[in-house]
């Protein structure tokens, strides 16, 4: 499909395959079956829609039904929701509303653009949050925005982070009783420290905020929590204890009100002569009460970290059919992650791409590791089948070479920090990369199939009671996948890289699957194409 692709195009008048439709609901009152409330679906983040229209017997059938064409080039990653027969999605400065059905649409605001020479975060947004009527995103600029989801109107802006100091909010936040979470990102530059934060949904007032790392900032009731953390920092003289931003997606437990974050690596991020120890929180899953904001637990996935390997995606809190109720998550160090959450004890460590020359050292020689820091799974994490029992992560299969440059640890507040040499900052990349789908047993952690693709997979991978797992790759493929198997069942090309997320939903009884696409990235060299939500159903 060319650039040019429009919507008028794409929409084609197609005799709908009617098939008996079946739907479940496990979740309680919060869950409607046939929308995609949050970005990954439940606040749990299973990605699981309990619809089965579109199944392993028919999807070859699967065709376009329209696209909206946002006609920006854009980092696009954007999680779409859909709430009612309205789709939601948003770029760096923007929201748009369509509808769900055939993408025509219905509202779209525009922020404005920062001062000429003013800071603006990282160029990406990954989607809204739904309460009450209202949708909520993050800003480059720092802020949170909530407007009216019926017309677009603003109804709150509250400033959350400094964008002098390189903070910004590209999370799409997740909501519930009446609070927003979403966190800073921008751990990569001198001087931030992470946090995370709980909002009234009402009025955008700051209810708590918590920080990932240690801080002087006065944290009531998180005393222990820090005194925990300062203790596995052994910073040099003079440098400040950095790092642990959220840049991604949350996960939720409803009935213990827990709220688990995937935090970001510690900063500068190769240098770790200059941060000995573990440097808590970072690259853990940090677990909250959700409603104070008080420490309560935390899994330490990868410490002392050295490669720019973040928990950069939202956990899966799943019970397995063997009735354990587990933690899942997968890092950008390539492997998938499994706790048990009675005991909180690790039960499996599962790689989920090529892990190659994890344990060398960095030097000022070139050092090369798989997978690198744009490698293992990003900001899309697992989701969980309860049908198959599998937990089904995307991942990238990309080495990058890295050298250590001293002179790079001099830097000013908003600077990049990372330590390597000022040619090459984040990596040389090899020329080589690809992208895999895995299922593994979410009781052992045995891999059950792998699906390898010739791009990276960093789309949101959504899996259904149909039997089938929805993914896409970066050369501009959509694939569905048989959930038990992981046997090709439907192939399309797409009108741009899937970046997003992909999700599945009803709109006139009817099954609908949407791709976001197109996303413009200089480091994952995409080639360039307009941000697009292409929707496709029978």
């Amino acid at each position: 499909m060319k650039r040019t692709l429009s919507r008028r195009l794409f929409a084609i008048g197609l005799p709908l395959a009617m098939a008996a439709l079946t739907i479940t609901n496990a979740r309680g009152a919060d869950d409607v079956p046939g929308e995609w409330r949050t970005y990954n679906r439940s606040l749990q983040a299973d990605r699981y829609a309990p619809l089965d229209q579109i199944r392993s017997s028919n999807v070859s059938m699967l065709k376009p039904v329209c696209v909206y064409d946002l006609n920006v080039d854009a980092s696009f990653q954007t999680g779409p929701i859909v709430i009612g027969d309205t789709l939601y999605a948003t770029t760096e400065r923007e929201v748009v509303a369509i509808d769900a059905g055939s993408c025509a649409l219905k509202w779209r605001v525009r922020e404005a653009d920062p001062p000429v020479g003013g800071r603006s975060g990282t160029g990406t947004n990954r989607g809204l949050a739904y309460l009450d009527g209202r949708v909520f995103r993050g800003m480059p600029e720092g802020d949170l925005i909530a407007y009216d989801a019926a017309t677009g109107k603003k109804v709150w802006t509250r400033r959350i982070g400094d964008p002098a100091k390189g903070e910004s909010v590209p999370a799409a936040p997740i909501a519930w009783n009446g609070l927003v979470f979403v966190g800073i990102a921008g751990g990569d530059a001198y001087g931030v420290k992470g946090r995370i934060h709980a909002l009234d949904a009402a009025t955008g007032a700051v209810v708590w905020a918590t920080y990932t790392v240690p801080t002087d900032s006065p944290q009531a009731g998180n005393e222990k929590m820090q005194a925990q953390a300062k203790t596995t920092w052994g910073n040099d003289q003079g440098v400040p204890i950095t790092g642990g931003g959220t840049w991604t997606s949350y996960s939720l437990d409803p009935e213990g009100g827990l709220l688990y974050v995937p935090v970001g690596n510690p900063a500068p991020d190769f240098a770790g002569r200059i941060r000995r120890g573990d440097n808590l929180y970072t690259n853990s899953l940090l677990v909250l009460d959700a409603k104070t904001g008080i420490y309560r637990k935390h899994y330490s996935l990868v410490p002392a970290d050295v490669h720019d390997w973040d928990v950069a995606s939202a956990p899966v809190l799943v019970t397995t059919k063997a009735g354990k109720r587990i933690v899942a998550a997968a890092p950008k160090d390539g492997v998938l992650y499994g706790y048990d959450l009675s005991t909180d004890k690790r039960i499996f460590a599962t790689s989920v791409t090529t892990r190659e020359n994890v344990e060398q050292p960095l030097s000022t020689t070139p050092t090369r590791f798989c997978p690198g820091m744009a490698g293992g799974t990003a900001w899309n994490g697992p989701a969980y089948s309860p049908d198959t029992n599998l937990l089904y992560t995307g991942a990238i299969d990309w080495c990058h070479t890295v050298t250590l440059d001293p002179s790079q640890l001099v830097k000013s507040p908003g600077q990049l920090w990372t330590g390597a040499a000022a040619a090459n900052p984040l990596g040389l990349p090899d020329l080589n990369w690809a992208g895999w789908v895995t299922a593994v047993d979410a009781d052992s952690g045995q891999v059950r199939w792998r699906f390898r693709t010739g791009a990276p997979v960093v789309s949101g991978i959504t899996t259904t009671k149909g039997g089938l797992v929805f993914a896409g790759d970066l050369d501009k493929h959509a694939y569905a996948l048989d959930a038990e198997t992981g046997g090709v069942l439907w192939r399309a090309d797409l009108p741009g890289a899937p970046g997003g997320g992909i999700i599945t939903y009803l709109v006139g009884n009817q099954q609908r699957v949407a791709f976001a696409v197109g996303m413009t990235n200089r480091v994952m060299r995409t080639t360039p194409a307009s941000a697009k939500i292409a929707v496709f159903g029978l």
